[in-house]
C-alpha cells in the first residue's frame, strides 16, 4: 500500500469520527432537553398498585441523574463496571464519594459531593410532592368505592397493606377493603388477606387501631375459599396446617393434596422458562445465623459441628471481621486484570449467579442469598470470553498457544457457561448454533456441563434434529461426573417410561449431589401415588406420605418466582429503616402462615425477649405477654420443623414462663425438661445438655439425681468441645455439692458420687452422734418397768401369760439388739442402766484414739523418709570428697573384668 493510500484511509476515519461525534452530540442534547410527559403517569400509576421498594445496598449503581457531558463522555469512556486502569481509577473515585473521613473543604473541592443543605431540601420537596400525590390518589379511591367501583376495593387494600414509600401502613383500611371484595367477587386474594389477618393476629402485635382476635376457625374457612380458587400461597397455608394440626386434626393425606398442587404450580412456572427451567431464587437467610445462631457462636448448633462450615456461618464471621463482599469482588478484579484466569473464572461464575456462595450440584442448582450480589450476564460473559481466548484465539491470525492443563480445564467450564448464555438467551441473544458450538469445544476436554447442555439440545430438538440416542449419551457422560441436572434428566427419561426403580435410583443420586429442585418434585411424585393408591398396603402408605408431603413443601417454597416474600423481606430489613423493617414484618408473617421455617424463626429471633441477662438480677422489664405469647407460637412452628435451638428456646419460655398460660412453676418446669429432653435425643446440641444437667443437679423439674447430672455434663463436652469451660465449673461444682452431702450424712443415694449406691453403712461427720441418738430413741420406744410385751389391745402384763416364756423371749429380743450374746450379761447387769451410754462412750473414744493412733504412724513413717533421704545424701557426698581406695592389682570400677577377679577372691 502506498503513503498516498494511507492518508486517504487516514482522512476518511477521521472524517467518520467527526461524523459520529456530530451525531452523538446532537441526540445527547436533545435526549437531554426533550420533556418527559410520562413521568407523572407512571408514578401515580405505580404509586397505586406496586410498594417502593428500597435501594439494593449491594447495588453499585448511582442514584443520580447523569449530565450532558457524562452522558456524552461515556460513550467513550469506559464504565467502573469494566476492565482496565481508567476503569479502575472509576471505581476508585466512586468509592472516595461514599467515604465520610474525608474533610468537606477538599471533597466540595474535588466533586465529591455538593451542599447537603440544598441537597436535603431537595430531596424533603420531592418526598413532600410525592406524598400530595400519594394522598390524592388514596381519596380518588375512596370516592370510587363510593360510587361502586368493585376493583377500587381491591387497589385500596393492596395499597393499605403494601404502601409506597409515600404513604403509612393503614391495617385497618387494609382489612375492611379485602374484606368487602372477597365478599362482593370472591376474589381469591382477598380471601388469602382476610384468612392472614384472623390467623396471625398482625394487627394487634404492631398496636394499630385493628382489634381483630386471632380465630383459627374462620381463617380456615377463607383460606380453603382462597385454595379452591387456585391461590398458590393458601395452597400452602392449607397443606402445613394439616400436615402440623393448627385449627384441624392432623391429616397427612390432605396436606398431600393441598401441597401436591402448590408444588405442580411452582413445576408449571419452573418448565415456562427457557431451555433447562426457570433460573431458581437465591435461597434465603435467617437473622440468627448471621449472628451465630440464636444463642450466638459456639452454644448454638447453628454455629457448632458440621453446621460451622456453613457458607452463612463463614459470611457472618466475615461480616463481623468487618469484610464486604465490595472488598472481595475489588480483590478478584485486581487480580483478573493482571490476567489470573482463575480469578477471571471465580468472578464469572459470581456475576452469573448472583452470589457469592454458590451451591453444589452445577450451574443449575442455583446460589445462597447470603452472599448476593448483583447478576450481570454482560460482565460474566466477558470475563468467560477472556479464558477462552487462551485456547480459542477470536480470529484465525491468533494461533493456538501452548497452554497448561489447568487452563484447559478452565476455558472449558468457561465454554459451558457461554454455551448455557447461549442456549438460554441470557444476556445476549439466543443462538442456538453458537451454543452448540461452545458446548462442542468444552466437550473436546470433557466438561460436564457441555455434555448436559449438548444433551438437553438433541433432546429438545433446539436446533438440531432430536436424537434421543444422542442426548442420553450425553446425559449419561455427564451424570457420570455426578452432575446433579444430569443424573434429574436421566431419571427423567426413566420415569417418563414408567421405570420407576431406575428412575428412583437417578433423582437419588441428583439429591444426594446437589438438586434442589426438580429430583424432590419427581421423589414426592413418587412417593405420593404410592400413598394414594389404595392397593398399596397401610405401612407403605403411611410412610410414603410424610415423605411427599415434605418434598412438595420443599419445591413449593423453593419455586417461588410469583411472589418471593423472604426476599422482599430481607431487602426491606437491610435498609436499616423503621418503616421498612415493619414491611419486612409483615411480610415474614404472611411467610410464615404458609410454612417458611425460616419466617417463622426471624419473627421469633425479632421477637424474643429472652435476650437478657439481667432478668435473674431482677433489673430487666417485665415482657410484654402478647408478644411472648407470639414469639413463642413461632419458636414452636420452628422447632416442630427440626431447628433445634428453636427447640431449645421453647424449653426456655417454659422455663421462665414467657407467653404460656398461669401455671405452678413445678409444672412449667416439667414441660421445660420435655423440650430439652427432645433437643438432647439428636445428639447435636450441647447446650440443651447441659441445661438438663443443671436440672437434674438442682432437682428442677426432674427429680434430683447427680449421677445423670454428670451424665449429661459429660455428653455436653462430647458433643461440642467449646463447652470445656463451663462443663468444668459444673462437674467441680456437683462434685463439691456431692462431697458436702457426703460429709453431713444425706441418705439420698442419687445424691452421692463418692460411695457405692448398695453401701448402707457408710462414714460421715457426726455418724456415731446419729447412731447414739437412734439407740437413745428405741431405748425409749421399748417397754419399761413392770410393763409386758402388749397383747391384743392391753398394754400391761397379762394375767394369764407364762412367766418363763415371758423370760424366755425377752432374752432373745436382748441378744438381738445388742452387740453381746448370753456370756454377758453378768457385765451387763453390773453396770446397770448406764450400759448403752457407756458403750456409746466407750465407741466415741475408740474412734478418736484410732484416729490419733493413724495420724501418728502417718507421721513416724514420714519423719523416718525424711531421715532415709537425708542419710543417703550424706553418704552420697562422702562419696564425692573422698579418693577411691588403692586396690593394688585389683581392677578399678566400673572395670569388666572386676567381676571376674571377684570370683577368683
Amino acid at each position: 500500500m502506498s503513503v498516498e493510500d494511507r492518508l486517504q484511509r487516514k482522512t476518511k476515519r477521521r472524517k467518520a469520527t467527526w461524523v459520529a461525534f456530530c451525531l452523538v452530540l446532537l441526540s445527547v442534547t436533545v435526549s437531554a432537553t426533550a420533556p418527559d410527559t410520562t413521568v407523572t403517569t407512571e408514578t401515580l400509576s405505580g404509586l397505586s398498585t406496586t410498594p417502593t421498594q428500597p435501594s439494593d445496598p449491594y447495588s453499585h449503581s448511582s442514584a443520580t441523574q447523569p449530565s450532558i457531558l457524562s452522558s456524552f463522555l461515556g460513550s467513550f469512556l469506559p464504565t467502573p463496571n469494566q476492565r482496565g486502569p481508567i476503569a479502575t481509577a472509576l471505581r476508585i473515585v466512586q468509592r472516595l464519594r461514599q467515604q465520610t473521613w474525608i474533610p468537606r473543604p477538599i471533597s466540595a473541592l474535588a466533586g465529591f459531593g455538593g451542599s447537603p443543605g440544598k441537597g436535603s431540601s431537595g430531596k424533603s420537596r420531592r418526598s413532600e410532592e410525592m406524598r400530595g400525590r400519594a394522598v390524592k390518589i388514596v381519596d380518588l379511591l375512596e370516592h370510587a368505592v363510593e360510587l361502586g367501583n368493585v376493583d377500587a376495593l381491591y387497589s385500596l387494600g393492596s395499597v393499605s397493606l403494601f404502601p409506597p414509600a409515600a404513604l403509612p401502613l393503614n391495617i385497618t383500611r387494609a382489612y375492611y377493603a379485602f374484606e368487602r371484595h372477597a365478599r362482593l367477587t370472591g376474589n381469591a386474594t382477598s380471601h388469602a388477606m382476610v384468612a392472614f389477618f384472623h390467623a396471625s393476629g398482625y394487627g394487634n402485635l404492631l398496636r394499630h387501631v385493628l382489634s381483630l382476635p386471632i380465630d383459627q376457625a374462620r381463617a380456615l374457612l377463607y383460606y380453603t375459599f382462597a385454595a379452591q380458587a387456585g391461590d398458590y400461597g393458601s395452597q400452602m397455608a392449607l397443606g402445613y396446617r394439616h400436615w402440623n394440626g393448627i385449627g384441624v386434626n392432623e391429616d397427612c393425606m390432605v396436606a398431600l393434596d393441598w401441597y401436591e398442587a402448590a408444588a405442580e404450580q411452582a413445576m408449571d412456572q419452573f418448565l415456562s422458562g427457557p431451555p433447562g427451567g426457570r433460573t431458581l431464587p437465591l435461597t434465603h437467610t435467617k437473622l440468627s445465623d448471621l449472628e451465630g445462631g440464636v444463642y450466638g457462636p459456639g452454644a448454638s448448633v447453628a454455629s457448632t459441628g458440621l453446621h460451622a462450615n456453613r457458607h452463612v456461618i463463614k459470611a457472618a464471621n466475615a461480616r463481623a471481621a468487618g469484610e464486604t463482599w465490595e472488598d472481595v469482588l475489588d480483590y478478584y478484579q485486581f487480580n483478573a486484570d493482571r490476567g489470573e484466569i482463575d480469578f477471571a473464572y471465580r468472578l464469572g461464575k459470581i456475576y452469573y449467579q448472583g452470589s457469592v456462595y454458590p451451591t453444589p450440584g452445577g450451574i443449575a442448582s442455583g446460589a445462597e442469598g447470603v452472599g448476593a450480589v448483583p447478576r450481570d450476564y454482560h460482565r460474566a460473559r466477558a470475563y468467560f470470553l477472556s479464558i477462552t481466548r487462551h485456547v480459542w484465539p477470536v480470529t484465525k491470525q491468533n494461533k493456538k498457544a501452548e497452554v497448561d492443563d489447568a487452563t484447559q480445564a478452565l476455558a472449558a467450564q468457561s465454554a459451558g457457561y457461554i454455551g448455557r448464555m447461549l442456549l438460554r438467551g441470557e444476556g445476549v441473544q439466543q443462538d442456538f448454533r453458537l451454543a452448540k458450538i461452545w458446548f462442542e469445544r468444552g466437550v473436546v476436554f470433557g466438561d460436564r456441563e457441555c455434555h448436559n447442555g449438548l444433551g438437553i439440545m438433541y433432546r429438545d430438538g433446539l436446533g438440531v434434529k432430536k436424537d434421543e440416542k444422542k442426548a442420553l449419551s450425553n446425559f449419561n457422560i455427564a451424570a457420570g461426573q455426578d452432575l446433579a441436572e444430569a443424573q434429574v434428566n436421566m431419571g427423567k427419561y426413566h420415569y417418563h417410561r414408567s421405570e420407576v426403580s431406575v428412575a428412583n435410583t437417578y433423582f437419588d443420586a441428583a439429591m444426594r449431589h446437589g438438586s434442589p429442585f426438580e429430583a424432590f418434585y419427581y421423589i414426592a411424585s413418587l412417593h405420593a401415588s404410592r400413598a394414594q393408591d389404595p392397593s398399596t398396603p397401610s405401612e407403605l402408605r403411611a410412610g410414603s406420605c410424610p415423605v411427599a408431603v415434605s418434598f412438595f413443601k420443599l419445591v413449593a417454597e423453593r419455586g417461588c418466582w410469583k411472589e418471593d416474600l423472604l426476599a422482599e423481606a430481607e431487602n426491606f430489613w437491610r435498609s436499616g429503616e423503621d418503616k421498612h423493617h415493619e414491611a419486612a414484618m409483615l411480610r415474614w408473617f404472611l411467610a410464615a402462615e404458609r410454612g417458611y421455617e425460616i419466617a417463622q424463626n426471624n419473627i421469633a429471633w425479632i421477637l424474643d425477649q429472652d435476650k437478657s441477662s439481667l432478668r435473674s438480677a431482677g433489673f430487666a422489664q417485665l415482657p410484654s405477654n402478647e408478644t411472648a405469647r407470639i414469639a413463642l407460637t413461632h419458636w414452636t412452628r420452628s422447632a416442630a420443623q427440626r431447628n433445634v435451638d428453636a427447640l431449645i428456646k421453647v424449653g426456655d419460655y417454659y422455663f421462665y414462663g414467657l407467653g404460656v398460660n398461669d401455671e405452678p412453676e413445678p409444672t412449667r418446669w416439667e414441660k421445660a425438661a420435655g423440650y430439652y429432653h427432645s433437643a438432647v435425643a439428636t445428639q447435636v446440641s450441647a447446650l440443651a445438655m447441659w441445661n438438663l444437667g443443671w436440672m437434674y443437679e438442682n432437682g428442677v423439674g426432674v427429680t434430683q439425681d447427680f449421677y445423670l447430672a454428670k451424665r449429661y455434663y459429660d455428653m455436653a463436652l462430647e458433643t461440642n468441645k467449646e463447652a470445656y469451660f463451663p462443663v468444668m465449673l459444673s462437674l467441680t461444682k456437683l462434685h463439691l455439692r456431692s462431697l458436702w452431702y457426703e460429709l453431713w450424712g444425706g441418705k439420698n443415694k442419687g445424691v452421692s458420687l463418692w460411695r457405692d449406691a448398695t453401701d448402707d453403712d457408710h462414714w460421715y461427720l457426726g455418724k456415731a452422734k446419729a447412731d447414739r441418738e437412734r439407740r437413745l430413741q428405741d431405748r425409749k420406744a421399748e417397754p419399761e418397768g413392770g410393763e409386758g410385751i402388749a397383747g391384743d389391745g392391753d398394754h400391761g402384763i397379762s394375767e394369764v401369760e407364762d412367766p418363763v416364756q415371758w423370760a424366755r423371749d425377752r432374752r432373745e429380743a436382748d441378744e438381738g439388739a445388742g452387740d453381746f450374746g448370753p456370756e454377758d450379761y453378768f457385765d451387763a447387769a453390773t453396770r446397770g442402766g448406764r450400759r448403752d451410754v457407756e458403750e456409746e462412750e466407750d465407741e466415741l473414744l475408740e474412734t478418736i484414739f484410732l484416729v490419733l493412733l493413724c495420724g501418728l504412724i502417718s507421721g513416724l513413717i514420714y519423719l523416718r523418709g525424711r531421715w532415709v533421704e537425708r542419710r543417703r545424701r550424706e553418704e552420697e557426698a562422702q562419696a564425692r570428697n573422698q579418693p577411691p581406695p588403692d586396690e593394688g592389682f585389683f581392677p578399678p570400677r566400673g572395670d569388666p573384668a572386676r567381676d571376674n577377679w571377684a570370683i577368683l577372691r
